[in-house]
């Protein structure tokens, strides 16, 4: 006898037999001899009777297309077939419709979901028809009814969910010297060590392109200088040894000649092995500079994914203060100065400056020159973005200014603003680590459900309250989805789980993932801050010292929640400023379809990013840096710091300095800069007028302005959401 049906979701419900005489009665009625009730009542009854105790809702539906054939209604059969199919049809139609949408090339919220995928292009229609069919199985078959309640409710959103069932990790901080001295082997043919300059930076590129293809996040290197430097060591012994071959002299003495700089100097007035050895060194930083643009020009032209995607690739750097790794910073600024192709500013790698007193960031300091360049180049190119060592929470106290491995204690970035760092189950270090996956909890719905409340004692414990149940939920959801992860074989991902991720060369190819996963980071994100506080309290925590209160108050006890998940699932739970992008507008309109309108919460198309001061709203860089740098020490999942300059600030590089001082002065851990910067998308040309329409080089038309869109730039805002659109437009000037 029947007890329980498993619905097309996944949900088990109890059985009731009167949807079945409905769905027969129904069939009758479009028949000319009507309905049959006592038919009606022996066929459900027999189908009651005879089925298992558990059965699914197209098991039942094949026992009445059965149980009618072998009546003398054969017609009511026919009706019900005919019925079934439409229904799956209708099911169906919202799966047709978006991929008619992405068959013509249409420009909206779902092929635009991504800024930096094509999807006009075959392979990028390819990955979107896949992703647009991926996901709903995930939420029939792979997610917990709470969960499924939890996102279909516009309580909670599940990043890379059309990964979910590839079970891949979202990043990883390339620990690239294995990669350089070891080789690798990336599933398709072996790498050899690397020996020159040249070589490093294309194994760096493949490194990254590789492990693009395993996991659904970004890709980054944690300490690019100090991984170089030695290759611009055996690159000048390299050109040492041309020379003796030129010259017939021995010149063996000079291998380890260790030049103040590698800098480019003019031969004049120089002679004997002076003359040589200079020219040596003008050499070495030839191949230096053409490596770095390789590498720049490679990571924007490399297409990992679908889509005409390239890398979403992240380098730290600055702290290396030898000869040649100033050689590497130096030349890698200089190459980002110069442009790829025309002179464009290059989307990719993110470039992240390790800012850290006593290294580079006051006069004295040995790297303090390359600072200077690095707010140079940030102020033409907008990046580097710039990471605080000296940040309190960014903290290692096995960090020595005389190690030559200090870059293993220090923190390192994924450039949208994704931060690993400490560890319950390993090594505190970003290097071998990343996030394993996260989720964002709308925290503006739950303020909208109590707003109405008149005490306001009462309206903010009833908020706190169904925070903590949708913190719950997103905690169970995460452990679930790092259970199906856990159940990965290493050889599924060839190159991160043998070269890069930490405790992944004791696997062997068929042994589970499961011993070394909790390296990584499970994310509880959060957006609209902003928002909530205003429906909570009237104002946002830009305006109000009430609201910021508040505000500090929620998110610490977010992050106090991610705590006790820690201790209670066994993972490293951690807080994080969601980057959101595809997300921006998603729970907005929710809201407003469950709300309507209100003020200063659902009257914009987006939600404003995590903690963020909203970007319409006027205040100083000071204002904003005092307003969100407390809430940096409680996302230790990530975040970021935004700031708009106005004007050329090509001409300007103490207005990022500037910035930075406010880093510093702020405790804030990592912060990047805006400012206005023209592309003709015909033949590159940038400027950063003010309302540019005609191309000075070309004449064209067709101009389009470089923007931030989360933490990395696009090239185009054609490729943007409509929430990210109306949220640039929104953006005022900081001043």
């Amino acid at each position: 006898m029947i007890q329980t049906i498993i619905k097309r979701d996944g949900r088990v419900v109890g059985y009731n037999e009167e949807k079945i005489k409905a769905a027969i009665r129904k069939a009758m009625l479009a028949t000319e001899l009507g309905e049959d009730e006592n038919l009606i009542n022996k066929i459900t009854d027999r189908i009651t009777m005879t089925g298992k105790d558990q059965m699914t809702v197209e098991e039942i539906q094949d026992r009445v297309e059965l149980e009618l054939m072998k009546s003398p209604r054969k017609e009511v059969a026919k009706r019900y077939i005919a019925y079934r199919d439409q229904r799956s049809i209708a099911r169906r139609a919202k799966t047709r419709d978006i991929f008619l949408e992405i068959i013509e090339a249409k420009n909206n919220d779902i092929t635009r979901e991504n800024a930096n995928m094509n999807t006009d292009s075959p392979a990028g229609m390819m990955m979107k028809f896949a992703s647009e069919t991926t996901k709903p199985f995930v939420d029939d078959y792979l997610l917990s009814a709470e969960a499924r309640e939890a996102v279909r409710n516009g309580y909670l959103h599940i990043h890379d969910k059309d990964y979910y069932p590839t079970k891949s990790l979202t990043c990883v901080q390339h620990p690239l010297d294995k990669i350089l001295l070891g080789g690798f082997n990336a599933g398709h043919g072996e790498s050899r060590p690397a020996k020159r300059i040249e070589t490093a930076s294309v194994i760096a590129c493949i490194s990254l392109e590789t492990a693009q293809n395993e996991m659904h996040g970004g890709q980054a290197i944690p300490a690019f200088d100090f991984y170089l430097a030695p290759f611009v060591r055996s690159s000048f012994i390299e050109e040492v040894k041309n020379l003796e071959a030129l010259s017939g002299k021995d010149l063996s003495k000079h291998y380890d000649y260790c030049p103040a700089d590698f800098v480019k100097k003019s031969l004049e007035g120089l002679e004997g092995d002076e003359r040589l050895i200079q020219h040596a060194v003008n050499r070495t930083v030839g191949r230096v500079h053409q490596a770095m643009e390789a590498f720049i020009h490679n990571m924007n032209t490399i297409h990992s994914r679908g889509g005409n995607q390239v890398v979403f690739s992240s380098i730290n750097y600055g702290t290396d203060t030898s000869a040649e790794g100033r050689c590497v910073i130096r030349e890698l600024l200089n190459s980002t100065y110069e442009g790829v192709g025309n002179g464009a500013t290059a989307i990719f790698p993110i470039q992240i400056w390790k800012k850290k007193r006593g290294v580079n960031y006051d006069p004295a300091d040995p790297n303090y020159d390359l600072y200077r360049l690095a707010c140079k180049v940030t102020a033409r190119r907008f990046f580097p973005n710039f990471v605080n060592l000296d940040a309190t929470f960014n903290y290692h106290e096995k960090w020595k200014a005389d190690d030559p491995e200090r870059y293993k204690y220090e923190i390192a970035t994924m450039g949208c603003r994704t931060r690993v760092f400490e560890n319950r189950y390993g090594e505190k270090t970003s290097i071998g680590r990343g996030n394993l996956s996260f989720s964002t909890i709308n925290i503006v719905r739950m303020a909208i459900e109590v707003m109405n409340i008149k005490d306001p004692e009462e309206r903010i414990r009833r908020f706190f309250g169904k925070l903590d149940e949708v913190l719950d939920i997103a905690a169970r959801q995460l452990d679930d989805r790092f259970k199906f992860q856990a159940t990965a074989l290493a050889k599924q991902f060839p190159l991160v789980m043998t070269r890069l991720w930490n405790g992944a060369d004791a696997l062997g190819p068929n042994d589970r993932v499961e011993p070394v996963l909790n390296q990584g980071t499970l994310g509880i994100g959060f957006i609209g801050l902003a928002e909530a506080l205003i429906a909570l309290t009237g104002k946002h925590h830009g305006e109000s010292e009430e609201a910021q209160a508040l505000g500090l108050k929620i998110v610490s006890h977010m992050r106090s929640r991610a705590n006790e998940f820690s201790e209670k699932y066994g993972h490293n739970y951690s807080v994080l400023a969601t980057p959101a992008e595809g997300l921006s507008g998603k729970f907005t309109a929710k809201d407003r379809k469950s709300f309507g309108v209100i003020p200063g919460v659902t009257d914009k198309i987006y939600y404003t990013n995590s903690n963020h001061v909203p970007v319409y709203y006027k205040c100083s860089p000071r204002h904003k840096a005092k307003i969100e740098a407390p809430y940096h020490e409680l996302t230790r999942g990530g975040h970021i710091f935004y700031v708009e300059i106005d004007g050329d600030a090509t001409h300007n590089p103490e207005a990022i300095a500037d910035i930075v001082d406010l880093m510093d002065k702020y405790n804030i851990g990592y912060c990047s800069v805006n400012h206005n910067r023209n592309r003709c998308m015909d033949c590159g040309y940038e400027d950063a007028a003010d309302n540019l329409t005609e191309c000075p080089k070309c004449h064209s038309h067709n101009i389009d302005k470089l923007q931030r869109i989360t933490g990395y730039l696009v090239g185009t805002t054609d490729r943007w959401n409509s929430a990210k659109l109306a949220e640039l437009n929104d953006r005022v000037v900081h001043k």
